[in-house]
Formats: structure tokens, sequence, C-alpha cells
């Protein structure tokens, strides 16, 4: 288990061995659930995305044809909230 020390704000920081563990990096949210045994759940938030925002993000009016394994890569991207 890891000691972190809380300052006079309130505030702690994460030990870069947590962050790789979370896969959390520079800039990115975090999310805090706190549990009825006193317990915090932190993870990184992650965007949220659905198939009607996701509709339409292939079509092209003008260029050359996306091929399928463009178009998997896009829907990859943007169901894991890359895009």
């Amino acid at each position: 288990m890891t000691a972190l020390t809380v300052t006079a704000k309130g505030q702690i920081t994460l030990k870069q061995e947590i962050l790789r563990h979370l896969n959390i990096t520079p800039g990115q949210k975090i999310e805090a659930e706190t549990l009825p045994d006193g317990r915090v759940v932190l993870a990184p938030v992650r965007k949220k995305g659905s198939i009607k925002n996701f509709s339409g993000m292939l079509a092209r009016r003008d260029g050359p044809k996306l091929t399928i394994e463009e178009i998997n890569e896009i829907i990859a991207k943007g169901w894991a909230g890359e895009l």
C-alpha cells in the first residue's frame, strides 16, 4: 500500500506508480467515488459517446473512399473516446 500526504490545502499528489497503474496522463481528469465503508475509488474519466454522435462520422463528400481497414480504425478510436 502507498501512503500519501495531505497538504494544508487538503490536496494529495498521486505517485507515478499509481498514475501508471490507472493509466492516467498529465492533464487528464479523475473521478473519485466514495464508498460507504470509507474507501474512495479513483478512475480516469472516460469520454462517453453514443451511436447518435457516431453516425455519419465516416461520411465523405469528396476525396477517396475509405478502405475497410481505415473504417475499422476510425470505429475503434471513436468508441475508445480517442476522437
